[in-house]
């Protein structure tokens, strides 16, 4: 039976995972194969419901560590191959994602890239989730884009990229599942249905992650491998990226922002099919298709549309 894959054990527990599992309970992974249960350590729980908990948790972070510090290391837990793993966020007050953000091609430099970002559902998917693929008939393709995301960790608005590493969590896999071949005035159709965004399996601390310019992201389609890329060819990096966000809107914690992708290696998905993401450091994860789509394979590649096709009608 297929298992996430383990990570190195934390040392002194100053390097933390962050998960949820079976009745939306809160855990720490420890040792990489074992789970501690956090859940009554946050204040008012059974009133905050699932998302406040994950929000209040990572928002006042500090005021907790100590106490699940000392939790997990007196804390035997249970083993994480008998959990069921849920979003790593239920709900996030917003899920964003950048488009086009990699120099995956000769011709694209940062000046030739400009900021841009699309919203997804904010209801995440979690591992051994389903996505449901739309029978949408002028969608050339499906695709699963495998990501780096971040998790807000402080209020943000007007933050100054010096200081923006400050406002940031945590790390997570994610995958932007895109519907393709549609000209649309925005990306609700495109890349922001339900069931679009599946991530985990957890949340990786800021604090584990080195550098998050450069990790490898790997992704998988029925076992067969599609992208293997590093992030360090990220064009707008994290700290620009949300600076340029809070000049316009707020950023909360809990937040989670996909930093875009390395598009090398991307193919056709389609119901039936099972996908995984891993990420250096950050866990490994997989999702299923399902849906009424029928299969969809045209060779289509991001951006062939051109600038001037004509907008898509969708009954």
């Amino acid at each position: 039976m297929w298992r996430p894959a383990k990570v190195s054990s934390i040392a002194g527990v100053r390097d933390m995972q962050i998960l949820r599992f079976n009745d939306d309970r809160v855990g720490i992974l420890k040792n990489g194969n074992t789970v501690v249960d956090i859940s009554g350590l946050v204040s008012h729980r059974d009133i905050r419901g699932p998302h406040g908990v994950m929000d209040e948790l990572i928002g006042n972070f500090a005021s907790y560590r100590s106490g699940i510090e000392k939790l997990v290391t007196s804390e035997t837990g249970q083993p994480l191959a008998n959990v069921k793993l849920l979003p790593p966020h239920p709900r996030p007050s917003r899920v964003l994602a950048a488009f086009v953000n990699y120099l995956d091609r000769p011709d694209r430099t940062v000046d030739s890239l400009p900021m841009e970002f699309f919203h997804k559902a904010p209801e995440l998917v979690g591992p051994e989730g389903t996505i449901l693929l739309p029978n949408i008939e002028p969608i050339a393709e499906f695709h699963a884009e495998a990501e780096l995301a971040f998790v807000i960790g402080k209020h943000c608005k007007n933050v100054p990229a010096a200081d923006a590493m400050d406002r940031v969590f945590g790390y997570v896999p994610f995958f932007d599942v895109s519907a393709r071949g549609m000209t649309r005035r925005s990306q609700f159709l495109p890349k922001g249905q339900d069931t679009f965004a599946p991530a985990g399996p957890w949340i990786t601390t800021k604090d584990e992650i080195r550098d998050p310019h450069d990790l490898t992201v790997k992704s998988w389609v029925n076992g067969e491998p599609r992208q293997d890329y590093s992030t360090k060819h990220m064009a707008h990096k994290i700290p620009a990226q949300i600076a340029w966000v809070s000049r316009f809107i707020q950023l909360q914690p809990g937040d989670v922002i996909a930093t875009g992708t390395y598009h090398v290696g991307l193919g056709p998905v389609n119901v039936g099919d099972t996908i995984e993401i891993e990420i250096s450091g950050c866990g490994r994860a997989r999702f299923f298709f399902k849906g009424d789509s029928p299969n969809k394979n045209r060779g289509f590649q991001p951006g062939q549309q051109g600038q001037q096709a004509p907008l898509t009608r969708v009954p």
